[in-house]
C-alpha cells in the first residue's frame, strides 16, 4: 500500500472516532440534561396541604375523601351493620374510617385522578370490606348487600392460624391468629407485616384489630396500598392506572381494573376459576356501592373480574382464608 493512501485511511479514521466522541458527547450532553429537567420538573412538583387529613403530598391538591364522602353515605353503604342481629354493633364508624384514611391519602389512596376514578377507588375499596364483613343473606332485610361491616372478627375459627414454619413471624404463644378486621387479617406472617406496615405490635396483640376500627380500617387500607412481592402492584395501582401490564401478564390475562384488585387480594383462592360466587359477591358490592355514591355501576371501569386471569403469586395452600404470604 502506498504511503500517501495508508496516510489517508489513517486520517479518515482519526476523524470518524472524533466524530463518534463528538456524537457520543452529545449524546451523553442531551442524556444528561434530560435527566436534569426530569429532576427539576419533580422537585418543582406542586405540593399541597390541606390540613390533618392531607398534607405534604401533590395528592393532596385533589378533593380529599371528606370533600365527597359524607356521614350519611357512610350510613347509606353500610345501613344494616348496627342492627340488633349485627355482629359488630357500635364498632364501625365514618370518624374511624376518615381518621385511617388520612395516612394514606397523601400516597393517593383515593386522592388519585379525577374526582369520578376518586370516587370508584372509595367504592372499589369499600366493596372488598362490605363483601368480607358481611352477614348479608338472600331474604335479608334490606338485601344481601347493605350488610358491610357486620363482623368485625371471625366468629368461630377453625384453627389458631399459626404457621410453625414461619421464622420471620414466629408465633406467640397463647395467641390465635383467626381473621380479624375489615379485610380480615389471617396466620402470624399476615399480621406480622401488616403491623410492621401499621407500626403496631400485631404479632403479639392481634386482638388490636377487633378493639380500634381505626387500626382495623388502617390494616386495611394498607394491604390495598402495598405490594406484597417487589415488583409487583397493589390493588390501588392495578385500579387506577399505576400499572402498565408486562407481556407476561397479557398471556397471563391481568390487565387493570377492578378485577386485578381481587387477584392482588385473593389470588387463585378466587380468580382463574369462572365465576364463583366469592368473586360475584365482591362484584356486586363494588357495583352497588357505586349506585348508591351517585357513580352507577355503568362506570365500573373495564377487566372488572378476575374469571380467567393467572394468579400473580399462585398458591399450593388450599384453607380458602389463607391470605398470601408476604414476600
Amino acid at each position: 500500500m502506498k504511503r500517501r493512501t495508508r496516510n489517508k485511511i489513517i486520517l479518515w479514521t482519526l476523524a470518524a472516532a472524533a466524530v463518534a466522541v463528538l456524537v457520543g458527547g452529545t449524546v451523553a450532553l442531551v442524556l444528561t440534561a434530560g435527566t436534569w429537567k426530569a429532576k427539576m420538573k419533580k422537585s418543582h412538583e406542586k405540593i399541597c396541604n390541606k390540613g390533618w387529613e392531607c398534607s405534604g403530598s401533590k395528592y393532596c391538591c385533589n378533593d380529599t375523601i371528606t370533600d365527597f364522602f359524607q356521614p350519611y353515605q357512610f350510613e347509606n353503604l353500610f345501613s344494616k351493620r348496627n342492627t340488633p342481629i349485627a355482629k359488630a354493633v357500635g364498632f364501625w364508624d365514618y370518624q374511624s374510617f376518615i381518621l385511617a384514611a388520612a395516612l394514606f391519602e397523601p400516597l393517593g389512596f383515593c386522592t388519585t385522578g379525577g374526582k369520578q376514578m376518586q370516587m370508584m377507588e372509595l367504592c372499589a375499596f369499600l366493596g372488598h370490606v362490605g363483601a368480607k364483613t358481611s352477614c348479608g343473606y338472600g331474604v335479608a332485610t334490606g338485601g344481601p348487600l347493605a350488610w358491610g361491616l357486620c363482623y368485625s372478627h371471625e366468629m368461630s375459627p377453625k384453627q389458631d392460624y399459626c404457621d410453625k414454619g414461619n421464622t420471620q413471624y414466629p408465633c406467640v404463644d397463647g395467641v390465635e391468629y383467626y381473621g380479624r378486621g375489615a379485610l380480615p387479617v389471617y396466620w402470624n406472617y399476615n399480621y406480622g407485616a401488616v403491623g410492621d406496615g401499621i407500626q403496631q405490635d400485631l404479632l403479639h396483640h392481634p386482638e388490636y384489630l377487633e378493639q380500634n376500627a381505626t387500626l382495623a380500617f388502617q390494616a386495611a387500607m394498607w394491604r390495598w396500598m402495598t405490594p406484597m412481592k417487589k415488583k409487583q402492584p397493589s390493588a390501588h395501582d392495578v385500579f387506577v392506572g399505576n400499572w402498565k401490564p408486562t407481556k407476561n401478564d397479557t398471556l397471563s390475562k391481568r390487565f387493570p381494573g377492578f378485577g386485578a384488585t381481587m387477584n392482588v387480594l385473593y389470588g387463585d383462592q378466587i380468580c382463574g376459576k369462572g365465576f364463583p360466587d366469592d368473586m360475584n359477591v365482591i362484584i356486586s358490592h363494588y357495583q352497588y356501592y357505586l349506585d348508591l355514591m351517585g357513580v352507577g355501576r355503568e362506570h365500573s371501569g373495564d377487566n372488572v373480574d378476575c374469571s380467567e386471569q393467572i394468579a400473580f403469586n399462585p398458591s399450593a395452600k388450599t384453607d380458602d382464608q389463607q391470605q398470601q404470604q408476604s414476600g
